[in-house]
C-alpha cells in the first residue's frame, strides 16, 4: 500500500515535469513549512537539511524516499527564499553602517551596526 501511494505521488511528477518543461512552470503539490523570519528560516534549513541528508545517505533510494524528498524540498525552498530576502535586508543595513562610517555619523553607525549584528548573528555559530 505504501509503495502504491508513493508511486501515485511520484509518477504524476514525472509526467508533469516533462509536460511542464516546455512551459517553464512547475506544479505546486505541497506548501511546505513557512519561514516567517530569518530565525525560522535558519531553523527550517537546518532541520530539513538533516532530513534530506538522512535519506540520501541510504545505499538505495525508494519511491517512498523520492516522495519524501519531494515534499521536504518545499520547506527548504521556502527557507532559502526567506533567507535571500533577509540577506538583502542585512546587506542594506550593513551598507548604512558603511556609509555612516564614511561620514562619521556616530549615532547612525551605532544604531545600524547593532541592527546588523542582531540580524547577522542568526547566520553564524
Amino acid at each position: 500500500m505504501k509503495k502504491l501511494l508513493s508511486l501515485c505521488l511520484v509518477l504524476p511528477l514525472t509526467f508533469s515535469a516533462s509536460a511542464m518543461a516546455s512551459e517553464d512552470k512547475r506544479p505546486d503539490h505541497f506548501k511546505g513549512e513557512s519561514s516567517e523570519n530569518l530565525q525560522q528560516a535558519v531553523a527550517n534549513l537546518s532541520a530539513y537539511n538533516q532530513k534530506l541528508a538522512a535519506i540520501i545517505e541510504k545505499s538505495e533510494l525508494s519511491l517512498e524516499d523520492m516522495a519524501e524528498i519531494h515534499q521536504l524540498t518545499y520547506t527548504l525552498e521556502n527557507a532559502l527564499q526567506r533567507m535571500d530576502k533577509e540577506l538583502d535586508n542585512i546587506a542594506e543595513t550593513l551598507e548604512e553602517v558603511h556609509l555612516g562610517s564614511e561620514h562619521a555619523a556616530f549615532d547612525k553607525v551605532k544604531k545600524q551596526g547593532q541592527e546588523y549584528l542582531k540580524k547577522s548573528s542568526l547566520l553564524v555559530k
